[in-house]
């Protein structure tokens, strides 16, 4: 009796699984889960860069404290963002693509950090894909096409 019951849950799992659009919506959505929450922890750590220097001059004049202050407040904003990603991809991925905007704007006010704004680009149009593949999948109710 139980392998009947559970044979009709697996079978979809499976084909979902299969369902290339459901495959990149799950590497997105895990990939915009761990990065901005591990990104958000280092803030705090500076492990793998020194963040306040990629703090634009003008951001870093009109935020009170310190630029390291300033990358606390990003350090949380970013694990936020990750947790929603995890919990509502149709919001999170609009949150973290906004966020991205909001680097670049910062990344193309600091001469010589052209190259990783075109690469944040290139992070917020995927967040944006996220978005539009948890229109789809998301909620566990639509299977493959």
């Amino acid at each position: 009796m139980s392998t009947s019951m559970s044979a009709p849950s697996v079978t979809p799992r499976r084909a979902a699984l299969s369902d290339p659009g459901y495959q990149a919506f799950l590497c997105l959505r895990i990939v915009f889960t761990v990065a901005p929450i591990l990104f958000g922890l280092d803030k705090f750590a500076n492990l793998l860069v020194d963040w306040p220097g990629y703090l634009a001059p003008w951001i870093d004049d009109i935020v009170p404290g310190s630029a390291q202050a300033a990358m606390y407040a990003v350090g949380v904003i970013e694990i936020v963002a990750g947790v929603v990603v995890a919990v509502a991809p149709r919001f999170g991925g609009w949150l973290v693509a906004g966020w991205l905007a909001g680097i670049i704007v910062n990344l193309l006010s600091i001469p010589g950090h052209y190259d990783i704004a075109l690469r944040d680009f290139g992070l917020l149009v995927a967040a944006v894909a996220l978005t539009r593949l948890a229109t789809k999948y998301a909620d566990g109710r639509q299977g493959p096409s």
